[in-house]
């Protein structure tokens, strides 16, 4: 109160000054100063609000993934480099030998070798894998389930197609669990289920201290002298992960960067887990192949997609049509539509796009090659899938 006048610091509005002090409902005064609000907006600033931030909000639903990625090399540091040992092997190379080269000494007898997978529908795969590590396996030791990481029902694909299998029947350590059957829990709590009941299936195949124990998902296929080396080689290191040529639908499209999740363990009794993350600095290089979503049938496709731990990867229902998943195949794209996973602007850049197509058969795993016709679908130049 000043000189009969009366002071108040609320401010006024400025645009429609007869809406302060109206004495209506407060929804009926949020209307009116609403319509003042657009009123006093020019045509610029509604053209932004009507047009450019729908088209902002639909393209960062649409692209947010992408542009996450993109920006990785901001917020996420690469982790740190394996201590890669250089691989040597010739097949008319003695062992003692090849050995040394690897400043390793020769054992006087080899280790035994336990292979050790959790299977789900990767039947061709697996056989490809067994047929190539047959002759320095000691024990091949499978475990599966009733459902899929993600809880979705599934058969018990091993036992279906054991016949397939007769040849390794005799070292052959089987098992099969029941899923914990819990919806909408993260999938990766229920693989670590499953990779704990495989733990205790190696206790009952009779694992022991020192033994290698082979620790890689099904198409993770270690090459038969790499294995063979470490089971002749002493003073490997306890835990030594395999560098991988990393290869995406067949055998055609090969990925820049290698697979480096399979591991070779000096078994520990009390120690050693069975895991798929990284567990050592040292990594043998060029020691096998990893060919993911290597699949006969464009339905096998579509499963894994929806069933195994990264199946949020799948944002949009059109994702799972054959005839998309049919011509990204064939493309070399990728399934889910994603930028690759580096940790650099020029790693991402200069791996964008699809794969390119490679005509070279060198050095695949022989059963390929003694049954042709068989997997074809597997080899160069041919990536049309069957349906079912």
């Amino acid at each position: 109160m000043s000189d009969g006048y009366y002071y108040t610091s609320k401010k006024s509005d400025d645009i429609c000054p007869d809406v302060c002090g109206q004495q209506d409902s407060p929804t009926t005064l949020s209307m009116s100063r609403l319509r003042c609000m657009l009123r006093g907006l020019d045509l610029k600033a509604l053209i932004f609000l009507v047009v450019f931030v729908p088209m902002f909000i639909v393209g960062a639903y649409l692209h947010g993934q992408k542009i996450t990625y993109f920006l990785r090399p901001l917020w996420q540091s690469p982790p740190k480099p394996f201590i890669e040992i250089t691989h040597y092997y010739h097949e008319n190379v003695p062992m003692e030998d090849i050995c040394k080269l690897h400043g390793w000494e020769v054992r006087e007898y080899p280790r035994r070798v336990f292979d050790a997978v959790l299977f789900s529908n990767e039947v061709d795969m697996l056989k490809i894998r067994w047929k190539e590590l047959y002759p320095y396996i000691t024990q091949f030791v499978l475990l599966e389930s009733n459902s899929t990481f993600t809880g979705l029902p599934k058969l018990h694909n091993f036992a279906l197609n054991r016949d397939q299998f007769k040849f390794i029947e005799p070292r052959l350590a089987y098992g099969n669990i029941a899923g914990r059957d819990k919806k909408g829990e993260n999938p990766f709590f229920e693989e670590a289920y499953q990779r704990v009941a495989l733990d205790q299936l190696l206790r009952l195949a009779g694992i022991e201290d020192d033994d290698l124990l082979i620790m890689s998902d099904v198409d993770e296929i270690p090459n038969a002298h790499t294995i063979n080396l470490l089971r002749w080689c002493d003073d490997i290191p306890h835990v030594l992960h395999l560098h991988l040529k990393n290869y995406l639908y067949s055998f055609e499209f090969q990925i820049k960067h290698r697979s480096w999740r399979a591991s070779v363990h000096r078994y520990q009794s009390g120690k050693t887990r069975y895991a798929h993350y990284r567990q050592s600095d040292y990594i043998l290089a060029d020691a096998g192949w990893h060919c993911s979503f290597c699949f006969r049938h464009i339905s096998d496709f579509i499963f894994k997609m929806k069933a195994y731990s990264h199946s949020d990867r799948v944002r949009f229902s059109h994702y799972l049509n054959p005839t998309r998943i049919q011509d990204v195949i064939c493309k070399g794209a990728d399934l889910y539509d994603m930028l690759p996973e580096e940790y650099t602007f020029k790693d991402i850049i200069g791996n964008m796009g699809p794969i390119p197509h490679s005509y070279s058969a060198i050095d695949l795993p022989s059963y390929l090659f003694e049954n042709p016709d068989k997997y074809k679908y597997l080899l160069p130049g041919n990536c049309k899938r069957e349906n079912g």
